[in-house]
């Protein structure tokens, strides 16, 4: 128990770089595919990111869960109610964040709902990554507490299971396409459509209340392979089963793939378990090579800081784009004679990033994306060198 395992801290802020990486790209309009989600079935290094994060996060919970549970039952609820609120309200903070918006010139209050100019129904978004990140830790952590290792994978494989059953039984005759998934219809009724996402072009929450199953399940499997992790210690055994579990976890979720698409926008059991399977195999070679080889070095410092304040820096790679973009650069007139204007974020994407490869305007998006990142790891940095770790 009181091994460390450098190499999960590197796993972790890995996964957390790679979040920012990919939510800030110069422009949504020229992005190099690897760098954007499968438009619906299927996978992209994109779509790995946020179950390896989930994973992670099962991984911490292996380390801390004990602890909380040695304090008593009082204690463990007081823990993991407060730290679930919290993070969902860190969320649902970033989603209306800065509470105001520009509006026909002038600096307007940012509604929780209202009615667009073409009488669409607009408003703050419920749910989120963080949101579903806090959801998804409530739920796991009960499972873990409650339940014995064996009895949590009966529990997680029935939620898969029953997950593929409802799909199927809500609309036989198209159950896993963009229109004829069960969840959009459950998420209308219950949020509302003011506060779902937009950003499919309908009205579609890839964060919303029925996808959770697998997501919940992908904390769940990070937990258990922490808890295999501790047992066995750093040992070859332990590296040997993680990878063979990773790639039998691979094939099962090929071959589910087959009548259960793997889909990260649904939330699939089959992308849980394919991409589980592939967290397995990385964390296996994380540890092989860190661990045992002791191959360290500025690439495993570099995502280490990432790891030491993981989702301080992820919401405050949000909250600065969203709160600069309330400062406007003059940037000429539109094409209807209307004055154009250009977040300090923007005019150093189209001034400074734009420019480098003019003819490949993916390269530039990509510079600018580099450049943010490194602005974050900044932050990581000086919060890790003065020992300022702000935990949630």
């Amino acid at each position: 128990m009181n091994q460390r395992f450098y190499s999960l801290d590197v796993f972790r802020g890995a996964t957390v770089a790679l979040m920012i990486l990919v939510n800030n790209p110069g422009s949504w309009g020229h992005i190099y595919t690897p760098l954007e989600h499968a438009p619906w079935h299927g996978v992209t290094p994109t779509d790995l990111v946020f179950p390896f994060f989930l994973f992670a996060v099962g991984n911490a919970m292996a380390f801390v869960l004990p602890k909380l549970e040695a304090a008593g039952e009082s204690f463990f609820w007081k823990k993991i109610i407060q730290r679930t609120v919290l993070i969902f309200l860190i969320g649902l903070f970033l989603n209306w964040f800065p509470f105001i918006k520009w509006q026909d010139g002038h600096l307007v209050g940012k509604p929780w709902a209202y009615n667009t100019a073409d009488g669409k129904a607009a408003g703050v978004r419920i749910f989120g990554v963080l949101q579903r990140i806090a959801i998804c830790y409530f739920l796991a952590s009960l499972l873990a507490h409650y339940g014995k290792q064996k009895g949590v994978f009966v529990v997680s494989a029935f939620l898969l299971l029953a997950y593929w059953f409802v799909c199927v039984a809500a609309n036989a005759a198209d159950p896993f396409s963009f229109t004829g998934w069960f969840g959009t219809k459950i998420d209308l009724d219950i949020l509302g459509e003011a506060h779902i996402y937009k950003g499919e072009g309908l009205s579609f929450d890839p964060e919303g209340l029925m996808s959770i199953t697998g997501a919940v399940v992908q904390v769940v499997f990070g937990y258990l392979a922490g808890s295999y992790i501790i047992q066995k210690g750093k040992t070859p055994e332990m590296v040997n089963g993680l990878f063979v579990t990773g790639c039998v976890l691979i094939f099962t979720g090929y071959c589910w793939d087959m009548v259960f698409p793997i889909n990260k926008k649904i939330w699939t059991s089959s992308y849980t378990v394919y991409t589980t399977g592939l967290a397995l195999l990385i964390l296996a070679t994380m540890i092989y090579c860190i661990e045992f080889k002791g191959w360290k070095g500025k690439w495993s410092r570099f995502c280490d800081v990432f790891g030491k304040n993981a989702l301080f820096i992820f919401a405050m790679s949000g909250i600065l784009p969203r709160l600069l973009a309330l400062i406007q650069i003059p940037a000429g007139v539109t094409a209807d004679g209307k004055p154009n204007f250009l977040t300090p974020f923007a005019w150093f994407y189209e001034h400074a990033c734009k420019p480098i490869l003019p003819a490949e305007p993916r390269a530039g998006s990509l510079i600018y994306a580099l450049c943010f990142i490194t602005m974050m790891w900044s932050f990581a940095w000086l919060l890790d060198k003065k020992k300022i770790y702000i935990r949630v």
